[in-house]
């Protein structure tokens, strides 16, 4: 066996995208490539989550969920 062929990418189930501008800022979550709702706050990410039957752990392992733009504190824009 090769080292590239043991190399594994792993894909969170959950995906936060980055903050969208606005009146009322949020981002964008996706749950196994899918676009499932918007989040203005954690606890939206926590309840989507578990509207999709998925159970959050670690809201900071990166296998659980992948926040892209910023981190589970980030819900302003720049």
């Amino acid at each position: 066996m090769t080292e590239i062929a043991g190399f594994r990418i792993s894909r969170p189930r959950i995906m936060v995208l980055g903050v969208q501008p606005g009146p009322a800022p949020f981002r964008i979550v996706e749950i196994d490539g899918e676009v499932v709702g918007e989040a203005r706050d954690v606890t939206d990410v926590l309840e989507i989550a578990a509207a999709y039957g998925i159970t959050v752990h670690d809201l900071d392992d990166p296998d659980d969920v992948r926040w892209v733009g910023g981190d589970r504190y980030t819900w302003q824009p720049h």
